[in-house]
Formats: C-alpha cells, structure tokens, sequence
C-alpha cells in the first residue's frame, strides 16, 4: 500500500509480470497438474489393485474349501458305488435273474436317484461290459472301454473307478457328468458284471454352495487341456472367457492358460478382470488321479464401482490441494514481484548515485533537484552549486535547441546526444535525458546521464587519421590465415579491380600464382615472419607488370598466423627462371600434407623415383605427451628441428609433416646406404645442438609399381624396429631388391 501512494520515479519500479514470470509460473502450474494426476491415479490403482489382491486372496482360501468338498464328495460317491455293488437286491438279481427282480432293483435305483440330486443314472453291464438296463435312457449304450474289462484292468475287488468329466444332452443342455464303475466278482474273483453311476458336477457344485455360481462370484472348472466343464453358463461373462460348454480357454485366452498351466494356483490379472485358480485332484488313486482347475473372476468393472467412493474422494482431495497449491503458487510469485520491486527501487536510487556514470534529476520546470558526485566532477562544478540550476544553462544549449529537446522528448520519451564541454572542463559527454511521468498529472521529470566520451573520441580521430595515412598509392591489405580478405585501401581495391571484399580470397584474385602456393607460404611466414616475390608477371610482354607482394605475418600465442599485412608493389620484371623460383616449391621447403608431397612424388621422373628412398622420422622425445600440456612443447622441439635439418637439407631432397612429432623425407637418386648416412649425419648434427635425444628414424627404398601411402608403410616398419632395438635409433626395412 506504502508502495501504491508514493509517485514512482519510472514505471518499472511498479509491478510486473515479466514474460520470463509469467512462464515460469505456468510452468510450475503444469508440473503440478501432472504431478496431481499422475499421483492420484496412481494411487487409485494402487487402491484398486489391493481391493483385487483382497478379493484374491478370498477367492482362493474360498476354491480350496470348495476343492476340498469336491474330492470329498467324489470320495463319497465311491463309497455310494460300492454300496449299490453290494446291495441285497443287486446279489439276488445276479444270483437269479428274473424279470420281477429286475423291477424291483430299478424301483430302489429310481428311487435312489430321485432323492439324491447329482446322482443321474445307475446302470448294469454283463461280464463282456454289454449295456443291459439302467433308470434312465439319457446315457450312450455303447459297451464299456476294454481297458476296464477282464485282465486288460488294473483295479478290482472293493475299487471304484472314476472316470474324467463327459458331457451329455440332458432336457436339451449339456450335462457334464463323470461316471463310477463298481467291478461285481464272484467269490473265485470272476467278473459277474458292472455297476456304473452317473454323477452330475454342476448339481455337485451347486449342492456345494450355490454362490459360487452367482454372477458376483462366478466359478469356472476346466481339465488340464483347458476344455471348461461348469460355470460357462454364468452371466454376465467377459472377453475371451467361453461361454458354451466344451469351449477351450486355451484358445480364447492363451496368456492366462499359460500362467495356470506352470503352476497349480495363483492369480492373473488381465485387461478385463482378475483370475484365480487352483489345481484340484478328484481321486488320489493313481490308476484314477483326475485333476481339473477351479477358476474364480472379479471384473476390473465391478473393483472399480466398488472403490468408487474412495476414488471420488481422493479426486475431491487433489482437486482442494491443486488449489490451495495453485494459490500458493500465485501468492508467493506475486510476494517475490513485490520485493523485487522494493529492492529494483532501491538499487536504481544506488546506481543513479553510487555509480561512474553522472545522473542529475529535473523537474518539470527544467531545475535541477538532485545530482551525483560523478555528474558534478564531469561538469567541473562543485554539487552544490548544481542544485537549482537550469538544464538549459548546464548544456549551454540555445533557446531553439532546447525546445526542439523537448519536443523530441514529448514523443519519444529520449533524447542522447554528445556535447562538447571543452571550455567547461575540457572532455566530450554523451548526454543521455529520458522523461517520464511522475504521477498520473501532467508533472514529469527528467533523468539525466553524463557518460565520458573523450577517450572514445580521442580514439575515432586517431582512426580517421589512420584511414587518412592509409589512403595511399601503395595497395594494402589484411589477410586472415586461409586467405580470406579483411580489411583493404582503396588502391588495393582499384588494382584488383573489385568494389567489395565481402567473400573474397587472396589466392582467388591472384589465382595466376598464389592458390598452388599458398600452403608453402604460410609456412615460409610462420618460420621467418615473412614472404616476398614477384606477381602477376606476363613473360609474353614486354610492359612492366610485376608487382613486388609483401606478406608480413602477425601470430598469436600459440605461434599460429592470426593476421597476415599484405602489400602491393610494382616491380622490375626479372628473368623467367628467376621468377619461377619464388612460386616452385624449392625441394628444402615443407610441404604441409600428404596430398602435396603426393603430387610431388607423382612429379619424380622414373629413374629418380625408381632410386629413391624415404626416411621416417620421430622426434618426439622420452616421457613426452604423458600430458596434454607437453603438446605445445612437442610443437616447438618439431619447429627447431624442422629449421635445423632445413639448413643442411640437399637441394633435391623433400621434408614434408606427417603426423604431430613425425616428418617425413623423400631422397630421390638415393640408395638405402647413402640415405643411411644421411640419417646418421642429421641424427649427429641434432646431438650437437641438444635435440638428437628421443629421435628414431627408418628408412625404405622404394618397390616396383608402389604408391606413397605403401612406401611409407615400409619405413614406419622400419621405425618401430628402430624403437624396440633400443641401442641405435635408425633402422632400415625393404632396402633389398628381391
């Protein structure tokens, strides 16, 4: 509120919301929506998936109790077969066959069957397994397998066998259903016939516990192959689930039947809902081991509306903390804003006094209200007396020129000028006002700068003299490394007759006889801070016109060309041989790469190549490049080299860089035994001066239709045995003719 009240000096005193705030708020604001979301849905499914695992858990303790009942009631039904094999009216009928017996066995079965629900049918078959009557006629009459007849059998006496679950049609649906078969044996152990019931397996899992085929709890059963025998019937189903009877799950859902095929219990979660299953054994005998799944589900659905007000909850919860955070966000970008603007008032009052640029401020009656040291040591007045005065009277402006100040101000809001205060205090000041309002009335102040711009100006007259001093006859310019122009007089442009330097090449303007000798020269520069020949030479004229080229090179610390001052002249037209001279490279110079020392080579004639020999050699000394700091010294011990072997190099011989600490030197019309002594008068030569130590050298003479890149794979051979020889450091490979 203080702030709101008192008149602002300028208006970014006052608060902003920068481009850079204002994206550095929304940013912040984005990371907290995502990270909101992202944390409560993860936290939602992590609710979620624990309901799930809740259910599972559940579920599964559920299937076993159900597991357990089921093996119990099949052990049970046994037991039930083998009572109705050793019935009274079963025996006498066996005994005696008759039709009046026949009756009264199937009244007691039917009135068996009728009292027991999962019981479906009883049945008789003779001793070769041939149906002979049952209760019902819902069941195949087909014999039974030979597997269970005579000797082909591995039970008998008091054993019941069970056999896997079967479908049959019953009132139009399909029944799954197992059957027992009891063996009836006289007392000498011969087979009399078969007794066989008909069990149902979804009355016994309904007589179980009749939720477990709800909607809410469904229960599925499936043998090892995958084929579902219960529990398709209920509804609703979900993807991928069968929903007949006989329908394989290993078909429809291959990622769950993989899981439930490598263990025998345990959970799956899919896309749709979340699986139990346990393995289950109906009978333990070995001869009999029936083992099926039990399969349990929950819709994802069905967790989901069940943690729903959990979920609205939370949501609600983010939703409040979002915006307590969002308001937080706000509140402590626009408490920063604020200071920053206490503090932007505060250093801007520091730096209008407390700074080496002078500050006055005006008012809007053009009078001085306060002023800095700086401004009163630049304006030789002490600063008492600059309070109060007029600004018109301190710029010593006339009464036109001050208005037309003012009115520049009234439209751009500054006005920058330099004034020379040389009968006041003998400097030039860059005189800087800028206006503002002060406060929403029409009074408005002025700010007032005073920069000193003597030296500056003390700078651009030298500069203008210098231009004037180069505005001569002789044609001058400065070159960059590669050539490329920098800065040129205008004899130079007249002579190489272009009006702009933008993109031009020294080499390319005097392409005649610069651009192949451009590396060579650079080099003459770098070892002897100079170069000088003759020109654009026409040996078919009779006019002079040579011109006599200057390069002087400048290098920067790294002993590297930086700028390079190039003059033209002209010049007395020399003798053809002569001329040559000064562009052919001479045979002691250095050639910079392999591509020139190549084009050299190919140049050799025949003889001279087929003679020649070729020397390797390293310089670089003990211990060096153990660091990155002895490059440079590495450098400098190959320039001393260079210059030292340049000196004494025979005309016809030529030194060219390889690698950094390796030269490379072709000796045309040299046998491997005078290249060897060449060797040995150089390595003495260096030893006398300090530089022999560390130096190996290996020579090769050249081979019949080789190229550069072989012949200098025969001497680096050659070099590698001179370094682990150890005693002599010259060593030679390939100087045999074969």
């Amino acid at each position: 509120m203080l702030m709101q009240k008192l008149p602002l000096l300028i208006s970014t005193q006052g608060l902003h919301w920068s481009t850079q705030r204002i994206f550095s708020v929304a940013t912040q604001i984005i990371i907290l929506l995502i990270s909101v979301i992202l944390m409560t849905n993860v936290i939602i499914t992590l609710g979620e998936r624990r309901l799930q695992e809740d259910w599972a858990t559940q579920r599964y303790s559920e299937l076993q109790s159900v597991g357990t009942l089921i093996a119990d009631k099949v052990g049970f039904q046994q037991f039930r077969t083998q009572m109705f094999a050793n019935s009274e009216l079963l025996k006498r009928y066996l005994t005696i066959p008759s039709e009046v017996r026949q009756a009264k066995l199937q009244q007691n079965w039917n009135v068996m069957t009728s009292n027991i629900p999962e019981l479906l049918d009883i049945a008789l078959f003779d001793p070769q397994g041939k149906y002979k009557f049952s209760t019902t006629n819902d069941f195949s009459r087909e014999p039974l397998p030979p597997a269970l007849l005579g000797g082909a059998r591995n039970m008998g006496g008091n054993e019941v066998y069970t056999s896997p679950l079967e479908f049959t049609p019953i009132a139009g649906k399909l029944e799954p259903y197992l059957y027992q078969l009891a063996w009836l044996e006289n007392p000498d152990q011969t087979v009399r016939g078969y007794l066989v019931s008909y069990q149902s397996m979804a009355r016994m899992l309904k007589s179980i516990k009749p939720a477990y085929s709800s909607a809410e709890s469904p229960l599925l059963m499936l043998d090892t192959q995958g084929l579902i025998y219960a529990g398709a019937e209920s509804r609703p189903t979900i993807n991928r689930i069968p929903d007949t009877m006989g329908g394989s799950l290993r078909q429809t859902y291959p990622a769950l039947w993989r899981k439930m095929s490598t263990s025998n219990f345990g959970q799956f979660h899919g896309d749709d809902a979340t699986f139990v299953y346990l393995k289950i054994e109906l009978t333990t005998q070995y001869e009999t081991r029936r083992e099926y799944y039990l399969v349990s589900y929950v819709r994802n659905d069905a967790i989901a509306d069940n943690f729903s007000q959990w979920r609205n909850i939370l949501i609600f919860g983010a939703v409040v903390l979002t915006l307590l955070a969002l308001s937080l966000i706000l509140l402590s970008h626009s408490y920063r804003i604020g200071q920053r603007s206490r503090a932007y008032s505060i250093q801007l009052a520091n730096r209008l006094f407390h700074q080496d640029i002078g500050c006055i401020i005006v008012n809007d009656n053009n009078r001085v209200i306060t002023a800095n040291d700086q401004a009163a040591k630049l304006l030789a007045m002490p600063i008492d007396e600059l309070s109060d005065r007029n600004l018109q009277r301190i710029l010593q402006f006339e009464d036109d020129q001050y208005a037309a100040i003012m009115t520049q101000l009234e439209t751009d809001k500054r006005w920058q000028q330099e004034v020379d205060f040389e009968n006041l205090s003998g400097t030039s000041l860059r005189v800087t006002i800028t206006g503002a309002p002060r406060t929403p009335k029409e009074s408005k102040y002025l700010l007032v700068t005073f920069e000193d711009v003597t030296e500056l100006k003390q700078i651009q007259h030298q500069s203008n003299l210098n231009r004037l001093l180069n505005d001569s006859s002789v044609a001058c310019a400065l070159v960059q490394a590669n050539g490329d122009l920098e800065l040129v007089n205008e004899a130079f442009m007249q002579l190489v007759s272009i009006h702009d330097i933008a993109g031009k090449n020294l080499t390319e303007l005097l392409n005649n006889d610069l651009s192949s000798q451009w590396s060579r020269i650079t080099q003459q520069i770098m070892l002897q801070g100079s170069w000088k020949g003759q020109i654009l030479c026409d040996p078919n004229s009779n006019e002079n016109t040579c011109l006599q080229a200057t390069l002087k090179g400048h290098l920067d610390a790294a002993g590297d060309i930086e700028h390079i001052v190039c003059t033209l002249e002209q010049a007395q037209k020399r003798a053809l041989l002569q001329d040559r001279g000064d562009f052919i490279p001479h045979r002691s110079t250095i050639l910079v790469n392999l591509r020139d020392l190549d084009d050299y080579f190919k140049s050799l004639s025949d003889k001279s190549r087929d003679s020649s020999s070729l020397l390797l050699m390293d310089i670089t000394a003990e211990s060096m490049l153990s660091h990155m700091s002895d490059i440079g010294q590495l450098e400098s011990r190959q320039k001393e080299v260079e210059i030292h072997i340049l000196k004494s190099l025979p005309v016809g011989y030529q030194m060219s860089h390889w690698q950094l600490g390796k030269l490379i030197v072709i000796l045309p019309d040299t046998s491997s035994d005078n290249a060897h002594h060449f060797a040995v008068k150089t390595l003495g030569s260096l030893n006398e001066i300090g530089l022999g130590a560390g130096i190996c050298m290996g020579i090769a003479s050249y081979q019949p239709r080789q190229n550069l890149e072989q012949y200098l794979s025969n001497a680096e051979i050659a070099l590698k045995r001179a370094k682990q020889i150890g005693e002599q450091n010259i060593c030679q490979a390939y100087t045999r003719q074969p």
